[in-house]
C-alpha cells in the first residue's frame, strides 16, 4: 500500500541554494518527521549544501544527527539533568546544548567539563528560557557560543530583539527564530558589531512547493448504489463508486494540527467543518478524477476509503493520486527523490 513523497530532486536542491544564498549564516532545522522528508534525507542535504551547523529538536534526534551529518549540530531543548544527564553523547564536541539556568550549566559541566553551549532568552513566546536581566550573566559564566532567542510567528521582532542585544553586549552570535529576512536585515544593519544567525526549518525546507508531491495508489474501485453501507461503522454511501486510496492515520492523513483559529474566518472555517464531521461529510486531501472526494468515514490505519460522486469516471487500481497534505504531520512510506 504505498504512500510515497515524491520529490523532484534538482528544483528541491535548486530552492535550497537560493534560500541559503539569500540568508546568510542560516542553521537548517533538522527535527521531528524530518518535515516529511525524513531526517537522515536532510542531513544529507546540509552536508551538500556545506552549512557549519544544523539544529535539532531534541536529544532523541542527536545521535542521528551526529551520524549523519559532520558538523556542529545544536539541541534546542533545553539541557535539563533530570532528563539528560545520563545520555552518552553530552560530552560530544560537535554538540551545542542549550541551557536556561546555572545549575542545569553546573550538572552539564561536571558531566562534560568542556561541553559548548548556547543561553536561551526568555522571549514573549514565554516557553522556556533566562529572564532577560540574567541572560548576560549566565552568557559569561558559561563561556556561551551565543545566545539563542525563539520568537512567536509573525513579525514585528526587531524591539524585543534589540533589548536583549543592549541586556548582553558582549555577546556576539545570536541564535533567532522565527525572524523574517527584513528584520535580520534591518538588525544586521543597526548592530554589524553582532552575527545573527537563523534558525530555519519549515521556509528553507519548503522553499519551492511544487518540487514535491505526496501521491497515494488506488486500491479498490467498486460502483455503489445510494443506501449502500461501507467501513467499520456501516456509513450510507450515495451512488457513484466506492474508491479504496492507499494512506491512513498511521500516514498521518486526517491528522492535522490544531486550528489556531485566529480571526473570524478561521472560526466559522474550524466551525463549518465541526458541523460537516458531525454530519459524514467531510472532504479527503486525496484528488480523485478531478475532485476531492469525501471520506465514507474516518481513514483507516493504512488507507481510506472515499465516496465519488456519480458522473465521474472514476480511476483504475494502480492509479496514483495526489495528496494534499501538511508534511510536517506525513510520514511516507518512502521518499523517492528524482
Amino acid at each position: 500500500m504505498p504512500f510515497v513523497l515524491h520529490v523532484d530532486g534538482e528544483r528541491w536542491r535548486a530552492g535550497h541554494d537560493r534560500f541559503v544564498a539569500d540568508h546568510p549564516g542560516v542553521v537548517p532545522v533538522v527535527k521531528g518527521n524530518g518535515y516529511g522528508f525524513g531526517r537522515d534525507l536532510l542531513c544529507a542535504e546540509a552536508r551538500r549544501l556545506e552549512v557549519p551547523m544544523v539544529a535539532v529538536g531534541t536529544y532523541v534526534e542527536v545521535p542521528d544527527a551526529l551520524s549523519a551529518f559532520c558538523g556542529d549540530v545544536l539541541v534546542m531543548e533545553p539541557y535539563r539533568p533530570a532528563l539528560h544527564a545520563d545520555l552518552p553523547a553530552l560530552a560530544d564536541r560537535r554538540l551545542v546544548h542549550t541551557v536556561t539556568d546555572v545549575s542545569d550549566l553546573e550538572s552539564l559541566r561536571a558531566l562534560a567539563s568542556e561541553a559548548r553551549v548556547v543561553v536561551e532568552g526568555l522571549t514573549s513566546m514565554n516557553r522556556y528560557g533566562t529572564p532577560l536581566g540574567d541572560v548576560a550573566q549566565l552568557a559569561g559564566a558559561a563561556d556561551a557560543v551565543g545566545v539563542t532567542l525563539h520568537l512567536p510567528l509573525g513579525t514585528g521582532h526587531v524591539e524585543e530583539i534589540t533589548r536583549f542585544l543592549a541586556a548582553a553586549p558582549g555577546i556576539r552570535t545570536w541564535f533567532v527564530s522565527h525572524v523574517s529576512a527584513a528584520e535580520l536585515a534591518t538588525l544586521a544593519a543597526r548592530h554589524p558589531e553582532h552575527e545573527f544567525r537563523p534558525r530555519i526549518g519549515t521556509d528553507l525546507w519548503y522553499a519551492d512547493k511544487g518540487s514535491y508531491e505526496v501521491r497515494a495508489h488506488v486500491l479498490d474501485v467498486r460502483p455503489v448504489t445510494k443506501g449502500t453501507r461501507a467501513g467499520y461503522r456501516q456509513r450510507v454511501v450515495p451512488d457513484g463508486h466506492l474508491v479504496v486510496v492507499s494512506g491512513g492515520t498511521s500516514h498521518g492523513v486526517a491528522m492535522e494540527g490544531p486550528s489556531p483559529a485566529a480571526t473570524a474566518r478561521s472560526r466559522a472555517i474550524a466551525v463549518t467543518e465541526g458541523v460537516l464531521e458531525a454530519v459524514h461529510r467531510v472532504r479527503s486531501p486525496f484528488t480523485v478524477s478531478g475532485v476531492m472526494p469525501r471520506f465514507v468515514e474516518p481513514p483507516h490505519m493504512q488507507c481510506s476509503l472515499l465516496s465519488l460522486p456519480a458522473g465521474l469516471t472514476p480511476p483504475r487500481i494502480g492509479d496514483e493520486v495526489p495528496v494534499r497534505m501538511r508534511l510536517t504531520t506525513t510520514t511516507p512510506d518512502a521518499v523517492v527523490v528524482s
